[in-house]
Order: structure tokens, then sequence, then C-alpha cells
């Protein structure tokens, strides 16, 4: 018998509530974590050499850099999708 049977049930509801925070919160970083790296790995490839302002190369660079990353997790998490769902049935 675990420790949540003995709750009440308000009890339950706020452990129901703080899982759903902790689970928003989980994706709000995973989120970040993405932005990070697309940040990281767009930068390196498009930007030679920092300056007050971005040429249109750069900018262009960038735009098409962080759109195929997000067009490439989009894909990804598709495809994972799919599988589980598969699986599931």
């Amino acid at each position: 018998m675990d420790g949540f049977d003995q709750l009440s049930a308000s009890e339950k509801a706020e452990a129901s509530e703080l899982q759903r925070m902790i689970a928003i919160e989980q994706q709000k970083a995973q989120f970040q974590a993405q932005v990070h790296t697309f940040t990281d790995v767009c930068w390196d490839k498009c930007v030679d050499s920092p300056g007050s302002k971005l040429d249109y190369r750069t900018e262009t660079c960038l735009q098409s850099c962080v759109e195929r990353f997000i067009d490439t997790t989009l894909t990804i998490t598709n495809r994972f999708t799919q599988m589980v769902q598969k699986g599931a049935h």
C-alpha cells in the first residue's frame, strides 16, 4: 500500500495539481534547452564575426538554420509519437 491511498481527497487533489505543475515546468525547461541548443548551433554555423548589426547573409542563415532545426525537431517528435501510439495498440 502506498502513501497516496492514505491521503484525503483534498490532499490527493493538491498532489495531482503539484504533479501537473511539475510537468509544466519540465516542459518549459525542455523548451528552453532546445532554444539554447539551436541558438548555439546556428550561431556557430552562421555568425563569422559579431558586429553591431547582422548583415543580410547572416540574418538569412540564422533564420534558415532555426527553421530547419524546428522542422527536424517536429518531424522527430511526430515520429516518436506515432511509434508510441502504435506500440499502445
